[in-house]
């Protein structure tokens, strides 16, 4: 899951930014069981409506709460986020508007992280069957300088937690995605 950085994450503090339970869970399980030190980070103002950003806000929530991990949710400004995907609208899925996304939340997740004294950070944007894990990869290393972007291979999501029966969305989050999955 967390690619050949086992020993270097013992001996860092480590952010992992999730956009849902369902796609976070194999990773906190893994870095619990490694006895990292670790937050979970929830910065999405890309989630559209906000009944669904509120749903899996809760649900991220309930499984850090059940895991006993440390999280941290950034304020939803969905605003802000249509202003830097403007223009972008009609991109494909997986496009220039997705690259802009991870790019954004992956910064200010950055940001967030260096003030509050980490050193690493990783993603699991990438896990779900909606993105692509060398997309989220590439944004990172973009919009990160001066912390270590630890990556995260595709993986099969909700391993051990499954029975807990998670909120599963069946799109990305934003209302691009949202339209191409409904209609």
């Amino acid at each position: 899951m967390l690619k050949n950085h086992k020993s270097e994450i013992i001996n860092q503090k480590l952010v992992l930014m999730s956009c849902c339970a369902p796609c976070s869970a194999g990773a906190i399980e893994q870095l619990k069981g490694q006895g990292a030190d670790f937050c979970i980070l929830f910065y999405n103002p890309n989630i559209f409506p906000d009944t669904e950003y509120q749903k899996r806000l809760a649900e991220q929530i309930k499984l850090c709460e059940l895991l006993g991990v440390k999280y941290h949710v950034g304020d939803y400004n969905h605003d802000e986020w249509l202003n830097c995907v403007r223009s972008m609208e009609n991109e494909p899925e997986r496009g220039l508007r997705c690259s802009e996304c991870f790019k954004m939340r992956i910064k200010w997740g950055a940001d967030w992280a260096r003030a509050n004294g980490y050193d690493a950070i990783a993603t699991v944007f990438g896990v779900s069957k909606h993105k692509d894990q060398a997309q989220v990869d590439a944004a990172a290393l973009a919009a990160i300088c001066d912390l270590e972007y630890i990556p995260i291979n595709n993986q099969p999501p909700l391993p051990a937690t499954s029975h807990q029966k998670f909120y599963r969305q069946n799109y990305c989050g934003c209302e691009y995605s949202m339209k191409k999955n409904v209609g």
